[in-house]
């Protein structure tokens, strides 16, 4: 009897599946409704199971799991956080190989950050792509707040505590600064099982130290806002770095981190993911967005309010795989792995999504092994 037998699976095949470790030749994926039943040889399946077969040079990959989402089809979450702007953003980024994501709430009112959790609560468990919800911000220093409005930028309150770390179905990622939160704030986080990153911040080596000592695991656009790597105060940047229990975002755009600092990333000891801080024209048709009252346009690639100042990107997934290749000379099998093993692991969801294997949620991409361009993109099962 063949490997993959018929019945209501059907499979996928192409000549090279990456399955998030390791690379099959003329293999094929097998799906059963929203999971992956197992990779097989083109040879082991069934006449009788419906077969798709990608032309050469196209490969299977895990889909793309994308941590700091803003917007994306023309819509910003931080303008109407509910379902219908989540699903907008989906749909925007699901062209681009995103099978999964953290819709981003910018800092806002506690009002606003309630209504975000709320509307992302409703879809979890329901709306296949959305795993929980990343607040970067408010808890941020001022110095490096970047483009967040400095009204909204604040210290935690118990009542902020209790929000945050209220039992929902999917995943709560917070940003926030390590000096500006009380010395038992990030701890009592990781303990309700919040993630938890540092990011626009001026925290010092030590304090960065003690924040990962306290439960702290990732960090939000490594090198962007926050303080330099220098001689004698190596700051969070030296911190991450050395750290292998480290996960930190990074912005392979060409715009804000020069290619040479993104190689020493790299080399750190800790685990890079890309991420995009997309904003509303991506998978959009406009090139000009507001944010906090201010005009935002789109030029030459660089999202920027008028005084220059970059405020988020105009980046999807599969350019940021591409850019890893092309400008960092990265192996596409480690900028996939960037892209969909490392997040998964990092919100500990890497037993079901960020491989192709038995049992795991049958999001994948095929792309395009030399123009790294996406082809197909599947979410649970389902080409979108």
């Amino acid at each position: 009897m063949s490997g993959a037998q018929s019945g209501q699976a059907h499979a996928v095949a192409a000549s090279c599946v990456f399955d998030g470790e390791r690379l099959h030749r003329d293999a094929a994926v097998v799906i059963d409704g929203a999971r992956i039943s197992g990779i097989f040889s083109r040879a082991e399946i069934a006449p009788a199971m419906p077969l798709r077969e990608l032309p050469d040079g196209i490969w299977l990959a895990p889909g793309f799991i994308d941590l700091q989402v803003n917007g994306g089809g023309d819509v910003l979450f931080n303008d109407a956080p509910t379902s219908e702007t989540i699903r907008k953003i989906l749909a925007a980024h699901r062209r681009f190989g995103t099978t999964a994501l953290l819709p981003t709430l910018i800092s806002d009112s506690p009002t606003k950050m309630k209504s975000a959790l709320a509307a992302v609560e409703a879809l979890s468990g329901v709306e296949p792509g959305i795993l929980g919800i990343h607040l970067e911000g408010p808890f941020l220093s001022l110095e490096k707040r970047g483009v967040h409005d400095q009204r909204f930028i604040r210290q935690p309150t118990s009542d902020d505590l209790d929000v945050i770390a209220a039992k929902r179905q999917g995943v709560t990622l917070v940003t926030l600064a390590p000096e500006q939160v009380p010395n038992e704030f990030i701890g009592r986080l990781v303990k309700a099982g919040v993630r938890v990153a540092l990011g626009h911040s001026m925290a010092t080596y030590a304090q960065t130290r003690q924040a990962i000592a306290a439960g702290l695991t990732g960090f939000t656009h490594l090198f962007n806002a926050m303080r330099a790597l220098e001689s004698r105060e190596p700051g969070p940047i030296a911190a991450a770095l050395e750290c292998a229990d480290a996960w930190y975002g990074l912005i392979v755009d060409g715009i804000h981190v020069a290619p040479a600092m993104l190689r020493l990333a790299l080399r750190g000891a800790g685990h890079p993911v890309l991420v995009t801080d997309a904003m509303p024209p991506v998978g959009g048709t406009l090139s000009t967005f507001n944010l906090n009252g201010e005009p935002i346009v789109v030029r030459d690639g660089r999202c920027a309010r008028e005084d220059g100042r970059l405020a988020g990107a105009c980046l999807d997934m599969a350019s940021a795989v591409r850019n890893c290749v092309r400008l960092l000379d990265v192996p596409l099998t480690q900028a996939l792995r960037f892209a969909s093993t490392n997040p998964a692991h990092f919100l500990g969801l890497g037993d079901r999504l960020g491989k192709l294997a038995p049992g795991y949620c049958a999001d994948m991409v095929a792309i395009d092994s030399d123009s790294v361009e996406v082809q197909h993109t599947w979410v649970a099962g389902k080409i979108a």
